[in-house]
């Protein structure tokens, strides 16, 4: 009896040990994460919008621009991108498996259109390999691709296709999310992105390192377009791009002074938006997992200070994840009276509030006031937690639904601007119908309902 008790004894505390041992290692891997993410929020918040990047004059340059079901708004985009183009420049809208007057509406609105349906093959990496295939028929210099439901500041395309040209390195632009609503947890999902698309990629651009692809706004010199991993249908094609041309040598730089808006997902439509969410957050974990540590082994085989910052920057899970993994560490190591581990999770989480709070009292007031910000952020912490054990327990998502952006949308195109190319026969301004496309007379210019 006596042994018996012994043996039990030993196997509790080898069990004991065990559980403080992998609290420990889980608590010093996210302790290092939550520093990498803080850090960058912190010298994102104190940079100067100053960019460092060499440029010149740009050769012959195209706009790609994907999309799949876009009438309510392809025009007020076409009008926006004509503005940035030069005399000899290409706007090349591909209408990828639309079931509605997108590739009419892009046309009347002034941009050379392709149209492609291949319902086994859907998605942004295919509609981007179509246009390339298109373009390399005459190829530009550099491509600049944009979404079809974004926006760029002015003098945006040329400037990302001067760095893109003269570096030969894909160029990010400053690429962010206004809120779809005046909710809480829409704005707080807007900081989020705010976080990841400006403040994170702003500290590595101050400190010369490579960024993260996030999506539009992206520029890539000719030969990285013809011989690169534009195609696909990987959850988050354009994370992925970025990580395969840093393996290639050309990894990705983030110009501060270009930027390119949209809107979040319209949560009229719950069901897809959620979708929506889960594909990207998915996605980047696919990322994380599969190419993560590649990125890490080669920067080390490589000895490339670069491929290393870009794989810890690829490392830091979504921050929302991030800091339930935190809370989860520091519970269990309460719960079992393990200090170390507890006083190392508590560590991440007072980094990580205090990059945020760095980063929110710099960028984030607007978006997301401190009153709303004491229920929002918890609430949209906790509304992402079954997007999480939806990957734990059944993998990613792979369906791909397009969310609601808003009601359709009406541009007024001044005479130079004109969907035909031209000024309207007696001189006035007309407007484009984003539903139906048909000019009508208009007595002043307005901006489109759904701008960024």
């Amino acid at each position: 009896m006596i042994d018996l008790i012994s043996a039990l004894s030993t196997v509790v505390w080898l069990a004991a040990a065990a559980g403080l041992a992998v609290v420990t290692v889980a608590a010093v891997v996210l302790l290092g994460l939550a520093l990498v993410a803080a850090g960058q929020c912190l010298v994102g918040a104190l940079t100067a919008e100053r960019c460092r990047l060499p440029s010149r004059p740009p050769g012959r340059v195209a706009i790609l621009v994907p999309a799949h079901d876009e009438e309510a708004g392809i025009a007020a985009t076409v009008v926006d991108l004509r503005r940035q183009l030069r005399p000899g420049d290409r706007l090349l809208v591909v209408a990828d498996n639309c079931a509605d007057r997108t590739a009419a509406v892009a046309r009347a609105a002034g941009a050379e259109v392709i149209e492609r349906q291949d319902p086994r093959r859907r998605g942004k990496g295919h509609a981007l390999a179509r246009g390339v295939e298109v373009l390399a028929a005459d190829p530009p210099e550099v491509v600049v691709i944009v979404d079809a439901d974004c926006r760029l500041s002015p003098g945006a395309a040329l400037t990302l296709a001067g760095h893109a040209a003269s570096t030969g390195r894909p160029i990010q632009a400053d690429y962010v999310l206004s809120p779809a609503d005046p909710s809480a947890r829409s704005a707080t999902s807007a900081l989020a992105f705010l976080v990841r698309n400006r403040v994170r990629p702003r500290a590595l651009a101050a400190l010369g390192l490579p960024c993260q692809l996030t999506g539009s706004g992206m520029a890539f010199p000719w030969a990285l377009v013809a011989h690169g991993p534009l195609g696909g249908a990987h959850l988050v094609e354009d994370l992925l791009v970025g990580v395969e041309l840093g393996l290639r040598g050309r990894p990705p730089l983030a110009c501060v002074r270009a930027h390119v808006s949209s809107r979040l997902a319209d949560r009229s439509d719950p069901a897809a938006a959620a979708t929506q969410r889960t594909r990207w957050e998915h996605g980047h974990l696919v990322v994380l997992r599969t190419h993560g540590p590649r990125l890490l082994r080669e920067a080390m085989r490589q000895r490339r200070l670069d491929l290393l910052a870009q794989a810890l920057d690829l490392a830091v899970p979504p921050l929302s994840l991030l800091t339930l993994l935190l809370l989860a560490t520091a519970g269990a190591a309460a719960v079992a009276g393990w200090t170390l581990p507890l006083a190392l999770a508590a560590a991440g989480l007072g980094a990580l509030a205090l990059g945020l709070g760095a980063a929110w009292c710099r960028f984030g007031r607007e978006v997301l006031p401190a009153r709303r910000a004491i229920l929002g952020v918890p609430g949209y912490v906790l509304w992402k937690l079954p997007i999480y054990a939806t990957y734990a327990l059944r993998g990613a998502e792979r369906r791909w639904v397009r969310t609601r952006r808003g009601p359709a949308e009406t541009l007024i195109v001044t005479a130079a601007e004109d969907a035909e190319g031209g000024p309207h026969r007696d001189g006035a301004p007309r407007s484009v119908d984003a539903a139906s496309a048909r000019p009508r007379a208009e007595p002043s210019p307005l901006t489109p309902a759904g701008g960024a």
